[in-house]
């Protein structure tokens, strides 16, 4: 029967989509592509957090475990698909006319039970099609620094050490290539013992990945000889969710010099560092990226929430002022204000046309950005210093010859400083100081981000204003004494050392992303100097003296 043409009219379709061995940037372009289209996904429980984030809002969500094995051991039998709960759960959506995405981990080609899923699909003729993905085999060696082959050896075996018979571990132990093996941490030793007992040399060199592709990974490099008591000195605990996957990688391609060289994943400067972002997710999402981008796993937690002002009226003169042609100027000291004016404008019907003829000022490149996704170019953003002050350095005098209106829209917070109201005016403007939002104390987190900020489950705290520390500390107490603490300036800084917390990093400008490479620099010489030194490359959080932090004085 040919499975591209559908038995049933008003059948739906079923996609395979691999979603590759956990790191999420990973996943393909068309599986991203299927995921948004999806009406129905059933994920592998390893990789629901994966995928989950590329559906629509609403779209039904399963995870789902590995089925039983049939009486002789497979997943099939006769040659006969076994359905499983899986199974029956992607063929009934199918049937009901929904686009069903079934995401495993890894490749589908190499799961054996999506392969069944295909053969019952393609029993009832349902559509169906697979999106490749990165197989972890692959994957995980790579960063883990392992090359698979060289100029001068391309023979790989692939070998899954819970399927491999005897005949399968002697062809792998008689030969030279390269082995990856995929076993759990459970069983790689005994895995390594049957290479050695096939023919292996005990002093073959092994890596041995563990979590590979994510920001747990963890990588060990021994011989097939020494894994068992390097795996036990490591003090290695079983999973509480049951066997760990690694992927071993055996020979001398996967040898510890090599690896030094080539492991750029685990020489991140923040790798696997769980660092606190006081901001909300809109806020803080390019923050967010640039910390990925050296390893860290970042968790925003909001300190303020941002309400309307209490009265909209004069917020609602100032909006149909910029219609009617009251001001020359706005300018825009946040991504809220920015915010704040856009929602107005669409209350009233309007849109981007409307800042024709005014000139637009923005402080920081976040509100530059969001202006420029609003469709308004600023016109003004300050050449230094992001900040009232900075901006202020390139505002222009007010000229009657040049300026036929002398007024300037401020849209701010209620509880904004007169820096910049005080330097217009100085200046020479007439300013419109208007309360375009009012900022809040945030709700506590939940309960765990709390006690992971006391207990110091925390590697490192970012704080971008004197209000995000005084409001952590309030909704969540203060940080504890080994998590790193960095700061965006000295005003910031005073206000945390004004709380009995040390400062470890201050950014050498008032700017969320050199704050963040500045963070990477404090860990990159930090790791530096553990390797220096002989010791283990640890994160913060990994170790716990007992006294809370104390100012320096």
């Amino acid at each position: 029967m040919n499975p591209t043409v559908p038995n049933h009219p008003g059948c739906g379709q079923v996609t395979f989509l691999g979603a590759g061995p956990g790191d999420p940037g990973l996943l393909t372009l068309r599986a991203v592509e299927a995921l948004a289209a999806a009406d129905v996904l059933i994920a592998d429980p390893d990789v629901l957090d994966v995928v989950r984030a590329h559906v629509r809002p609403g779209v039904a969500a399963d995870a789902q475990g590995a089925p039983p094995q049939a009486d002789d051991g497979s997943s099939s039998a006769a040659g006969v698909p076994v359905l499983r709960d899986t199974a029956n759960l992607v063929m009934g959506a199918a049937r009901g006319g929904k686009r069903v995405v079934r995401a495993v981990a890894g490749d589908p080609g190499l799961d054996g039970y999506a392969a069944d899923e295909m053969l019952a699909c393609a029993a009832e003729g349902i559509v169906f099609e697979v999106v490749p993905g990165i197989a972890a085999a692959v994957g995980v060696p790579a960063y883990a620094g392992v090359p698979l082959r060289d100029a001068q050896n391309a023979d790989v075996r692939f070998v899954d050490a819970r399927t491999a018979d005897e005949r399968c571990w002697s062809e792998v132990g008689s030969s030279d290539a390269t082995a990856v093996v995929s076993a759990t941490l459970e069983t790689v030793a005994a895995a390594a013992g049957e290479l050695v007992a096939a023919g292996r040399k005990p002093d073959t060199p092994l890596t041995v990945t563990v979590a590979g592709t994510t920001t747990r990974q963890r990588t060990w490099t021994a011989t097939l000889g020494t894994i068992a008591q390097v795996l036990k000195s490591a003090k290695v605990l079983p999973s509480p969710q049951g066997a760990q996957p690694v992927i071993a990688v055996v020979g001398e391609r996967g040898a510890a010099e090599r690896r030094d060289q080539l492991s750029w994943f685990e020489s991140k400067p923040l790798f696997g560092w769980k660092v606190l972002v006081p901001r909300t997710k809109e806020q803080a999402a390019s923050l967010s990226d640039q910390l990925r981008s050296y390893g860290a796993v970042p968790s925003e937690v909001p300190t303020i929430a941002v309400e309307p002002p209490r009265t909209p009226q004069q917020m609602e003169r100032a909006v149909k002022g910029l219609v009617t042609g009251r001001y020359e100027w706005i300018a825009f000291t946040s991504v809220n204000a920015v915010k704040a004016v856009r929602e107005k404008f669409e209350e009233y019907g309007l849109d981007a046309r409307a800042f024709a003829g005014i000139k637009v000022a923005a402080v920081g490149e976040q509100t530059a950005k969001s202006l420029i996704d609003f469709g308004v170019k600023p016109d003004l953003v300050p050449s230094g210093e992001q900040s009232a002050a900075g901006l202020l350095e390139d505002w222009p005098p007010y000229d009657p010859v040049f300026d036929p209106i002398d007024r300037v829209f401020l849209p701010r917070a209620d509880i904004a400083t007169e820096t910049l109201v005080a330097g217009l005016i100085e200046l020479g403007w007439e300013v419109d100081d208007v309360t375009a939002y009012r900022t809040v104390r945030a709700s506590p987190p939940p309960a765990e981000t709390r006690e992971a900020i006391k207990g110091g489950g925390f590697d490192a705290v970012l704080f971008t204003s004197s209000s995000t520390v005084r409001n952590l500390v309030g909704i969540a107490g203060k940080p504890h004494n080994v998590t790193i603490i960095a700061c965006i300036g000295p005003a910031t800084a005073k206000t945390v050392e004004e709380h009995g917390l040390r400062v470890d990093v201050l950014s050498p400008e008032p700017s969320v992303l050199k704050l963040a490479e500045a963070l990477a620099d404090f860990g990159a010489a930090r790791r530096q100097a553990a390797i220096e030194n002989g010791d283990p490359v640890t994160r913060p959080s990994e170790r716990r003296p007992g006294s809370r932090r104390r100012a320096r004085s």
